[in-house]
């Protein structure tokens, strides 16, 4: 069963600190797009290696990250 981290990506503000703080390095900017309020989203990219932590949703300031572990 795998983990997944689901970003609001309307709200996110693509400030890094997940990206920064996760051990495993799952999340990643998406340079190619701007989110509903002018950012760059932050994109969960590396599924297989996710350890379903949830450092990620912790160091959020906006709380825009989900976990959702063994789905």
């Amino acid at each position: 069963m795998a983990n997944l981290v689901i970003v609001d990506e309307d709200t996110c503000k693509g400030c890094s600190l997940c990206e920064v703080a996760c051990p495993q390095g799952v999340l990643v900017m998406d340079k190619s797009r701007v989110n509903a309020i002018g950012y760059n989203p932050m994109l969960f990219k590396h599924a297989d290696a996710c350890t379903g932590c949830k450092i990620c949703a912790l160091v959020c300031p906006d709380s825009v990250l989900t976990v959702e572990k063994g789905v």
